[in-house]
């Protein structure tokens, strides 16, 4: 595969205690990691094949499935199922209704023998960024949001974890940002924190482009470019 091709990519945001002392799930990416090394971050990861194909316990919403769907050919229902994934396979946790799932392909085993199917009413999509060229690697990222209330499991028990992320834990707003973060993690963060007050889905969601001649942020459910360049 060419390490130079945009893969479409899914992250998730959980937020915790949005009203009294929010919080946010990140990790850190290992020193030695190819894309990112030693960042904080949301859990997240490229879109697998299979995600396209996998049952919800509930659909993900209307309005956030036609935003994905603009200028964008991956499914919208394989991008929240990766979010999903990546969340169970680097943090243990799960956002997930009781359903069997006899058939799960790989990747999805261990979150179908809880007896669960994924969720996809709790996610809402608010950002979109593609790695700028000359890095390593790149993807076209979908940001979901979602509140730790939708968990099926403890939000403090990562045991299941796999060993991509290190460090687990739920970080203050207001400190996130004074970590090692890569640069569109720290616009998510002001994204978040400029909506604690407005819950549910955004009016508009951001897609920082990255284009090869200009870093162009436009808007998805509205068809005018932001004056944020």
């Amino acid at each position: 595969m060419d390490k130079c091709a945009i893969r479409d990519a899914a992250t998730m945001i959980v937020l915790r205690d949005r009203a009294s002392d929010p919080r946010v799930l990140m990790g850190q990416r290992g020193a030695r990691a190819a894309f990112m090394p030693s960042k904080f971050v949301f859990p997240g990861g490229a879109v697998d094949a299979a995600d396209s194909d996998v049952p919800f316990g509930r659909p993900l919403a209307r309005p956030c499935a036609d935003r994905l769907a603009e200028d964008s050919r991956c499914p919208a229902a394989g991008l929240a199922a990766a979010a999903i994934r990546e969340l169970w396979e680097e943090t243990g946790q799960q956002i997930g209704r009781p359903g069997a799932w006899p058939d799960a392909p790989p990747g999805w085993r261990g979150f179908a023998a809880t007896g669960h199917l994924p969720d996809a009413a709790p996610l809402h999509f608010v950002f979109r960024a593609v790695t700028p060229p000359g890095r390593p690697r790149r993807f076209d990222a979908r940001f979901f949001l979602a509140e730790a209330e939708a968990l099926t499991t403890n939000p403090d028990d990562f045991s299941r974890a796999e060993d991509e992320l290190s460090g687990l834990r739920w970080v203050r707003l207001a400190e996130a940002r004074a970590l090692d973060l890569p640069f569109i993690t720290e616009v998510v963060l002001a994204e978040v924190a400029a909506g604690l007050d407005r819950p549910g889905k955004p009016a508009h969601v951001p897609f920082f482009r990255n284009d090869d001649e200009r870093h162009l942020i436009t808007q998805l459910g509205g068809n005018s470019p932001l004056d944020r360049v």
